[in-house]
């Protein structure tokens, strides 16, 4: 049997950890690199050459349906297994669209983990049951429906900033102060530091380096 060799990809390393614990009892699988990042990803798949990438959707720098994009225009013989928290109609259309091979949610079990690595392996599509009744609401001979809005943009949502969030995000990333931005906005100084508070911490980011890339690479701007 040939090995399966894989790369990880995915921005928690517990979550990276669990899942070589999973596949140490599998010897026809090897994982042979990591990546905390959508850039790193791409650089360690032209380093490394695997089989298959294992890629989570939600990555710092560039996000994982992104990834699967560029994997499939630059080396469409590796496989691309999307695993993801997210089970929402959007990620898994546009995962497909980007020419993922399976999507499994990251509840699955071991045993539909494994099923899965080797269907994807061996050429196959693997969707796990809960997506499949979007993939036949969605597909047609293989061809979307509908349009669908960009990865950046769905990927948006998910951090749930209100109106007057956006704004502030917005003027923090011309460089504007608290002060500033409460002048700008007709609010407030405390209310302006509470809004940026809120929004270093929804997008989980320490300084404003951090929120500006994170904010660019989701389509926040």
């Amino acid at each position: 049997m040939n090995t399966i060799n894989i790369i990880l990809a995915d921005d928690h390393v517990l979550v990276r950890d669990g899942i070589k614990s999973l596949l140490e009892d599998d010897k026809s699988i090897r994982v042979i690199d990591e990546a905390s990042n959508g850039k790193e990803t791409l650089e360690v798949i032209a380093t490394r050459k695997p089989d298959l990438l294992v890629v989570d959707i939600r990555m710092p720098e560039m996000n994982g349906i992104e990834v699967v994009k560029q994997l499939k225009n630059r080396w469409p013989e590796i496989k691309a297994l999307v695993l993801s928290m997210h089970d929402s109609e959007e990620y898994v259309v546009q995962s497909i669209q980007a020419g993922a091979d399976g999507y499994l949610l990251k509840g699955s079990s071991k045993e539909e983990f494994l099923k899965a690595l080797h269907t994807v392996a061996d050429g196959g599509k693997y969707f796990t049951g809960d997506v499949s009744s979007i993939i036949i609401n969605n597909f047609v001979d293989g061809k979307p429906k509908k349009e669908t809005t960009s990865s950046s943009s769905s990927l948006k949502d998910d951090f749930n900033l209100t109106k007057r969030e956006s704004q502030i995000l917005t003027h923090v990333l011309k460089g504007l102060s608290n002060k500033e931005i409460a002048e700008e906005l007709k609010i407030s100084k405390r209310t302006a530091e509470v809004h940026r508070f809120n929004l270093m911490k929804k997008l989980d980011v320490k300084n404003q380096i951090e929120l500006a890339n994170k904010a660019r690479n989701y389509g926040l701007v």
